[in-house]
């Protein structure tokens, strides 16, 4: 009976196991199908997202195609092919004009000889520009020439010596004169700044010469450049030189497109704050942070890493005359020698003039002052001049 029993229990065992077997195979089933099912949507998905970006890629390409009358610069570092926003017509209003860019702290303490200067000259052949604090409004009650009425930046920015917020500022104001297609030569100016000559002179000098003139040179005991720069700016490429220029159209198209080497310079060219006594030891710590001067750097560098160094006259049209203990007084802020009126007598503002060539030690170069290989003066324009040497140069008739 017992084997009999052994048996019938042996069927009901091999059902059992047959059943499991079954919904194992069910289960297996059903995990395959949601596989395939989530293959077949992974596929379709990555096909139609190729599909998307292939897509976007040829609207790109298309769009880029239309802007191809745009002026085009390359960045050698990145090797990435920018395109201007704007397009300069091949006609414009004649005759071209210069842009003067006024870089101020608020009004412009030299405005009456400024509009003397400009006072007679055809007023289509130039445009002004003022960059100031933001809120400051040149009108009848902050300026004693009509010819500043309403020339400030609405968009200006506080700017602080020896910060990026200088060369944002310059960009503002390049940013502004592009605006018009009938500016063709841009001058950066202080409000210390004064002209040498009359403006029919400046104007010819300047529209004459196809080139820019941006002072700039290789210094190799500069000590400004950050290594944290590299490799979007190459230490081949650092230069240095003063920050007041006279840019063509090309050239100051440049400028405003520029994004990558303004944000390097906004993040690792700072300028090292000056020994505070009241900081104590924490002084120690500050001067050994890296320093650089944006503003001496950066267009310098901008237009050779853009492989226009052959392009510009490599001299301002500016002249400053520097403290001698200049670079031992880095550190704490120096500024350019002030002429006053006793200063600014005739022979003096007559050796300006005269000044036919500037050497540069770094460089062993003699840069001599030339337009179209005539021998011109090297400078235009003078700073910083005090209200009473102003005063002395209109009196005595010298521009």
């Amino acid at each position: 009976m017992a084997g009999r029993g052994e048996n019938l229990l042996l069927p009901r065992k091999m059902m059992m196991t047959t059943s499991l077997m079954t919904k194992q195979r069910q289960k297996l089933h059903r995990h395959c199908c949601f596989f395939k099912q989530h293959l077949k949507l992974s596929i379709s998905l990555t096909i139609l997202l190729c599909f998307l970006g292939f897509w976007i890629f040829q609207s790109q390409l298309l769009l880029l195609s239309s802007s191809s009358s745009n002026s085009t610069t390359t960045m050698n570092s990145s090797k990435t092919t920018r395109f201007s926003r704007r397009v300069s017509p091949t006609s414009f209003v004649d005759p071209p004009k210069i842009a003067f860019l006024y870089l101020t702290r608020r009004h412009l303490p030299l405005d009456f000889l400024w509009g003397s200067f400009f006072e007679g000259a055809d007023a289509s052949s130039y445009s002004i520009y003022i960059h100031s604090e933001p809120g400051f409004v040149f009108d009848e009650s902050t300026t004693r020439s009509p010819i500043f009425f309403g020339r400030q930046l609405s968009n200006s920015i506080e700017v602080a010596w020896g910060q990026s917020s200088m060369i944002e500022a310059e960009r503002l104001l390049l940013d502004a004169a592009l605006d018009d297609p009938a500016n063709q030569r841009f001058v950066l100016l202080s409000d210390s700044c004064v002209p040498l000559y009359n403006f029919s002179y400046i104007y010819h000098y300047v529209m004459e010469s196809p080139r820019s003139f941006v002072d700039s040179f290789l210094d190799k005991k500069d000590e400004r450049y950050n290594p944290k720069m590299s490799p979007a700016i190459k230490e081949d490429k650092w230069r240095k030189g003063s920050q007041w220029f006279t840019l063509i159209r090309k050239h100051a198209e440049v400028v405003v497109d520029d994004e990558l080497v303004f944000s390097v310079f906004r993040k690792y060219c700072k300028r090292r704050p000056p020994v505070d006594d009241a900081k104590g030891k924490l002084n120690l710590k500050l001067q050994k942070q890296h320093n650089c001067i944006p503003d001496e750097h950066y267009l310098q560098t901008l237009l050779t890493m853009m492989g226009l160094e052959n392009e510009l006259e490599r001299r301002t049209l500016t002249y400053t005359l520097w403290n001698e203990s200049a670079s031992r007084m880095e550190g704490t802020g120096w500024h350019p020698v002030t002429f006053s009126y006793s200063a600014a007598t005739p022979q003096r503002i007559q050796e300006l003039k005269d000044i036919s060539h500037v050497y540069y030690a770094s460089e062993y170069r003699t840069e001599w002052c030339r337009t179209n290989s005539t021998a011109v003066p090297c400078f235009l324009f003078a700073r910083k001049f005090s209200q009473g040497a102003a005063m002395r140069l209109l009196s005595e008739r010298w521009i």
